[in-house]
């Protein structure tokens, strides 16, 4: 099989990742305020509904899938060996996994038994991610070992945060769950391997995508015992009903779908992308007669109708694109391009705002439509601020 050229930078992807973290942004806001409408967010465990905010977390995974085919081959067209490429995963991973469980446990209350509050850890927690993690300059002047010292400072840091840390009843840190950062590392260390394994074969990702979506459908309806051995594994990589792998593989597809058909013509991306979404609305509406709706219970309407959206979306931002209007997105480009780092500033900012400096504002800006205008100001208060970050070279990459 003929290697795929991974050439083209994608500027529909980052566009696609850089709305999806504005959406997220902005709805993690809403408990800040109140009168959000109900089809913005998250709908309750048992209710057959989609919410806007149940959208986002499946775009951005999807998005994460689309880019597993670029970051990977252009690894290799640099000349990285396989066992180069599977340590940056490990490590990445790891990263991932390690962010998550700081974030996570900060959400379980907090005692000061050391004299540090929680908003203080929280601005630390970011800081130490940002000094291991920053993408420091390559260099073999003497500045390097400052670069290094820097690291090294932020992993003491880090395990510092580690040893004080207890939550409201006192426990220590531990893994409660991985929260979102950390879902994203485990989706990305199953989907990153199964890339690894086959590589650019676009049949054997769509069998591996089919799969996963099989499998959200049996679990959906509980014919898996829970001590089986599919199941075990799942619980050994947090898989859940498998909907989260799903949503990352169908990007993976999706992306050297659109790789190898780079040339042909629009009318025919148009017409494929419209096909696409038609088949999975209408197996989602199918599946919808058996199954709720649900994000919290991962069931397959839920997988099916946001791959559609997802597919959906990223076909018009590539129409978008292909006309020229890439520009119109502009203001938004650092949360597709420091998308780690944006994600992070909510934190700090929370912090600062509302634990350091005990701001309050006034109640008709917490609530209806200038409420929800006051989220979306926060969401480009956020991307300005990685945008400042990373003119200064202050980016996390991992």
């Amino acid at each position: 099989m003929d290697r795929l050229k991974f050439t083209h930078r994608n500027e529909a992807i980052d566009i696609l990742r850089a709305l999806t973290m504005l959406f997220m942004i902005f709805v993690n806001d809403f408990w800040t305020v109140k009168g959000v409408p109900h089809w913005m967010q998250h709908a309750s465990t048992n209710e057959d509904f989609l919410g806007l905010a149940d959208v986002v977390f499946p775009l951005f995974l999807f998005v994460m899938g689309m880019s597993i085919p670029y970051a990977i081959e252009r690894r290799y067209d640099k000349g990285f060996s396989d066992l180069n490429t599977i340590m940056h995963i490990l490590t990445r991973t790891f990263a991932l996994l390690m962010m998550g469980i700081f974030t996570v446990n900060t959400e379980y209350g907090f005692s000061n038994e050391f004299g540090v509050d929680r908003d203080t850890f929280r601005v630390l927690m970011v800081l130490s991610f940002l000094l291991i993690w920053n993408i420091y300059p390559k260099t073999e002047k003497p500045i390097r070992h400052l670069y290094n010292s820097l690291q090294a400072i932020g992993v003491m840091l880090m395990i510092f945060l580690a040893f004080i840390f207890r939550d409201s009843n006192g426990e220590i840190m531990q893994a409660r769950w991985w929260g979102i950062l950390g879902s994203i590392g485990w989706t990305y260390f199953v989907c990153s391997f199964i890339y690894l394994f086959v590589r650019n074969n676009i049949p054997a990702i769509f069998v591996f995508w089919l799969g996963f979506i099989i499998l959200c459908l049996i679990k959906s309806s509980n014919l898996i015992p829970r001590e089986s051995f599919i199941n075990s594994l799942f619980n050994i990589f947090h898989l859940g009903t498998g909907a989260n792998v799903s949503f990352t593989m169908g990007g993976t597809l999706l992306s050297l779908i659109v790789v190898k058909y780079w040339h042909i013509a629009t009318k025919k991306k148009i017409l494929f992308i419209a096909s696409s979404v038609t088949i999975l609305l209408i197996a989602a509406a199918a599946s919808n007669n058996f199954w709720i709706i649900s994000k919290n219970r991962g069931t397959l309407p839920w997988v099916l109708y946001c791959t559609a959206i997802a597919i959906g979306t990223y076909g018009l931002i590539h129409f978008m694109v292909s006309k020229g209007k890439a520009s119109w997105f502009k203001i938004i480009k650092p949360a597709g391009t420091a998308t780690l780092t944006c994600y992070l500033i909510p934190y700090v900012l929370y912090s600062v705002i509302y634990g350091f400096f005990g701001v309050s504002l006034p109640s008709w800006m917490r609530e209806g439509v200038p409420g929800l205008i006051k989220c979306a100001v926060f969401a480009f208060l956020c991307i300005g601020i990685t945008a400042l970050m990373e003119r200064y070279k202050i980016k996390i990459k991992i």
